[in-house]
């Protein structure tokens, strides 16, 4: 066997901090209570494959992976996983839970495991060729037979193929989640609010050209010689990921004071607000809650509202005991309810469950959604649903405060 020297350059340290930094937020994803939430599990998972795919470029691009011949062509199935795990990070972002049927969009993957079962039990040498063939035709191969038949599918010639069409099929699928979600707001696919719409909208748009770049770059060069560009652009994925969670990450902000418990009134009497500064942030407040919904986040705190609103927990909380006579909890469980009062009287969202509808609107608990629907609206959301569709509609109906 002829072993070429490590080749390292510009290219293969943008590549490698795409490995590392797709590792890290693999890991940041999936563990702690932020493992907790589906949406991030799906994203964690999607960077650790993109980790895995990008770490096998580098190997090859940098002439390793004659050191590891065993290790070749070993992320072949993560091909087919990139695409639906990104897919449910979107689903999941939109709605807190998987699409309907989500083992289905595994198939390939698995398909693709049972593929390689085969490969990993061929002998070095025709993994040795096999490298080769992808990376240095220039040098002479050695004769190898395999122990096993190497491909029973008889697909592996199409991966670049394949490998496209999944990505692309899965980048389109969700745009088009996206795209209905704005609808429901009454925005259209290209608008700047919702942001949290905008920024998951950003994000599909840039995975959609993945498959355009291996469009671009595959025609160009011999067998797989042309990965390190892909694998470059998949660090620029790797990197917007990483600028949207620092974007939304609480440590680079100023602390806010700590949260207060609702007081009387008095407490308030001599307030450092002024009232134009009262009514920039009510408004502000009116336009949050409209425009981006934040109310339909589970883990929304007074804190965090109060830092979108550029003021301290303390003068939120302040104002709307003054103005509005809740606390933010009670104002909290005020939008929430009558957005789920929307979903159960909405047809489209007939079918779904009571603790779904729970867990679209921000409850993690069930119970807690039962309690504070009987609450404000006197009824129990079947109660409630079952009085809509027989047009009794005893229930109250909650108009949205602020």
């Amino acid at each position: 066997m002829q072993f070429q020297p490590v080749h390292i350059d510009l290219f293969a340290l943008i590549i490698l901090v795409g490995v590392a930094q797709a590792l890290f937020l693999g890991v940041f994803f999936l563990t702690g209570s932020r493992g907790k939430l589906v949406s991030n599990r799906c994203l964690g998972w999607f960077m650790l494959g993109l980790s895995a795919i990008t770490a096998e470029i580098f190997l090859c691009y940098t002439n390793y992976m004659f050191r590891l011949l065993a290790f070749v062509d070993f992320s072949e199935p993560v091909n087919f996983l990139i695409g639906p795990l990104f897919f449910f990070f979107i689903a999941s972002k939109l709605q807190q839970r998987l699409p309907q049927r989500w083992a289905w969009h595994l198939i390939p993957f698995v398909i693709w495991v049972f593929n390689a079962v085969t490969w990993l039990y061929q002998p070095v040498e025709f993994k040795y060729n096999s490298y080769l063939n992808s990376y240095h035709p220039e040098l002479s191969f050695i004769h190898s037979e395999p122990y096993l038949p190497e491909d029973f599918t008889r697909l592996r010639d199409y991966i670049n193929e394949l490998t496209l069409l999944s990505c692309l099929i899965y980048a389109i699928l969700s745009l088009l989640a996206i795209r209905n979600a704005f609808r429901r707001e009454n925005q259209t696919l290209w608008s700047r609010t919702p942001t949290r719409l905008a920024q998951l909208r950003n994000l599909s748009l840039l995975f959609l050209l993945f498959p355009l770049v291996i469009v671009l770059v595959k025609p160009q060069f011999h067998n797989d010689l042309g990965d390190y560009l892909i694998a470059c652009y998949a660090t620029v994925t790797i990197y917007a990921t990483s600028l949207l969670v620092m974007r939304g990450s609480d440590f680079f902000k100023e602390a806010p004071q700590p949260a207060t418990a609702p007081e009387p009134r008095k407490k308030y009497e001599k307030s450092s607000l002024s009232e134009e500064k009262e009514e920039a942030v009510m408004n502000g407040l009116t336009r949050l809650m409209t425009s981006e919904k934040p109310y339909l986040e589970a883990d929304l705190s007074l804190p965090k509202l109060a830092q979108r609103l550029n003021t301290s927990s303390h003068h939120l909380s302040q104002l709307l005991n003054d103005r509005l006579n809740q606390s933010f909890f009670d104002l909290l469980a005020t939008y929430r309810v009558q957005e789920a009062q929307k979903l159960l009287q909405d047809p489209a969202t007939t079918n779904l469950k009571i603790d779904e509808i729970a867990e679209r609107v921000g409850y993690n608990s069930t119970s807690a959604f039962h309690t504070a629907f009987k609450r404000i609206t006197g009824q129990t959301p079947a109660q409630y649903r079952q009085g809509r569709s027989d047009g009794s509609g005893r229930g109250r109906e909650v108009n949205g405060r602020g």
